[in-house]
């Protein structure tokens, strides 16, 4: 009998068209029937005419169904994937915008910040709907996998409040994975462990990674038998790109002793150092790509990749269809589980669930990332231990805020909502309490379409703005923004902007 998978925000064409391929791709998956839902009728109409013509061109019976009931998707379902931003890019530019004008500039504001709190303040409540259709209407057993972001605050919201089994799921392990491999071959070059012409393969270094959601570190790296950890800077320091581009990663493995996996970017974001001070944010990151570090520039390539793909629609079905082949599969963690927890074939992965014990000196309550082993019998988290102490410190400033960020959001609580904003690293570096509050009350009021739970707390951050003595904001763009282009400009490099558009993970 065929498994039915739900996709809800599957108007996100690269993570749906994506993420069907790589179930597709798995032989006793190919019946699978799956239901799309979004709120958007033009984009789910788009993403099923390109996902038809992929089946139809590998000859699999999967069959399809779109559907604006959120219900009618997840009857009867086994899997749930979610995809969802809540607010869209709209509601995803005041969380870059307002923050700027108080001083914080994020890279992206997807995860931590005040621009990750508000992304929770959004979708939590709207993830709690899911968990109630969910257990209402789909099947006893139902696995909700959750892809949208800031994956731990939603994550722990499900399984706190939620009542469904939810498991987070992220590529920033394996993105990091491939760096590690890359340095390791200069660096094994370098030393006379390899022949001008060997290379060095990800398959070929072992790592085990544990910590939160974007701030995972890299515990363990074996390659041939050798602890590359006292290695690893050295090898980070002496690559001719990784040098340039992940400064505040390298300086991170510096002065704590492991690499973490999140981009350069990310990373900047969510610690009190490197983005604290205009004039010394360009000194750590790097304008060849967004992801290393651009002011805004995970809305801005967002918001070029909606554009293009609109443009671009009839190139699209006009083109090669997806392959279904066992090598064009992609690297995310879904379709992995699910053919584990079908078939029984073992998968090794790093999954974002609730600590438990797992990682000891982390709380219970938290939503860790640790390595974790599926088969018919579930997905199981063997115990991870203590994080190095430093490490710990650092997922600790952050855990604080994220357990702030979903008592708020479950409650429409705004005094909880400005002491998370207040406890978030970045924020606290750059701004006083007054203006965290102020600028707490104007996104609290600029999101007013997107949080029904907070109707009291906007009438009061209103009465406040209009009401109180305002402390100065200023007009800032932050260190490194850059316009959107235009479709114009993006039909420079069609083939580029193409493949980017279609990209689950914008960062390639």
């Amino acid at each position: 009998m065929s498994i039915k998978i739900a996709v809800i925000g599957a108007g996100s064409v690269g993570f749906t068209r994506g993420i069907s391929r790589d179930i597709l791709t798995v032989p006793e998956l190919q019946d699978t029937e799956f239901a799309y839902h979004d709120i958007n009728q033009h984009n789910l109409d788009m993403v099923a005419q390109l996902m038809a013509r992929d089946i139809a061109s590998n000859k699999v019976p999967a069959k399809i169904k779109t559907t604006l009931s959120r219900r009618e998707a997840l009857e009867g379902a086994d899997y749930v994937l979610s995809f969802v931003r809540v607010g869209g890019l709209e509601a995803f530019a005041t969380d870059v915008d307002i923050p700027l004008k108080y001083g914080v500039d994020q890279c992206v504001g997807d995860t931590l910040g005040p621009g990750g709190i508000m992304y929770a303040q959004r979708g939590i409540p709207a993830l709690l709907d899911f968990c109630k259709d969910i257990r209402e209407v789909a099947a006893s057993d139902c696995l909700f996998l959750n892809y949208s972001n800031p994956m731990a605050m939603l994550t722990w919201a499900c399984n706190k409040y939620g009542g469904v089994n939810t498991v987070g799921l992220c590529h920033g392990v394996q993105g990091g994975h491939w760096q590690i491999a890359s340095c390791i071959e200069g660096w094994a070059r370098k030393y006379g462990h390899i022949g001008p012409d060997e290379t060095v393969s990800k398959k070929e270094v072992d790592i085990m990674c544990a910590g939160i959601n974007h701030q995972t570190w890299y515990v363990k790296v074996l390659w041939r038998g050798i602890d590359m950890i006292p290695h690893l800077l050295e090898a980070f320091q002496m690559h001719p790109e990784y040098s340039r581009t992940e400064k505040v990663r390298i300086d991170m493995l510096k002065r704590f002793g492991y690499y973490s996996t999140e981009s350069n970017g990310h990373l900047s974001e969510y610690v009190p150092w490197y983005r604290k001070r205009p004039s010394e944010i360009m000194d750590w990151i790097d304008m060849g790509s967004w992801i290393n570090g651009e002011t805004g520039g995970y809305l801005r390539v967002c918001t070029e990749g909606r554009q293009w793909f609109e443009h671009d629609f009839p190139n699209w079905i006009e083109g090669e269809p997806n392959s279904f082949a066992p090598e064009k599969r992609g690297e995310e963690h879904g379709s992995y589980i699910i053919e584990s927890l079908e078939t029984g074939r073992v998968y090794r992965g790093h999954f974002n669930v609730v600590n438990n014990g797992i990682i000891t000196n982390l709380p219970d309550d938290a939503i860790i990332e640790a390595p974790g082993y599926v088969d018919r019998n579930g997905i199981s988290m063997p115990l991870v231990g203590d994080l190095p102490l430093g490490c710990a410190a650092v997922c600790n400033a952050s855990i604080s805020v994220q357990r702030l960020g979903v008592e708020a959001a479950v409650h429409g609580d705004r005094n909880l909502l400005k002491q998370a904003i207040m406890l978030d690293p970045l924020t606290a570096a750059v701004c006083n309490p007054p203006e965290i509050w102020q600028m707490a009350d104007e996104l609290l009021v600029a999101g007013e379409e997107w949080l029904p739970q907070y109707r009291d707390g906007i009438a009061a951050a209103k009465k406040a703005l209009a009401e109180e003595p305002q402390v100065p904001t200023k007009e800032y763009r932050g260190a490194a923004r850059l316009e959107v282009k235009t479709v114009e400009e993006m039909q420079a490099k069609a083939d580029e902007n193409r493949k980017r558009a279609g990209e689950s993970d914008k960062a390639k």
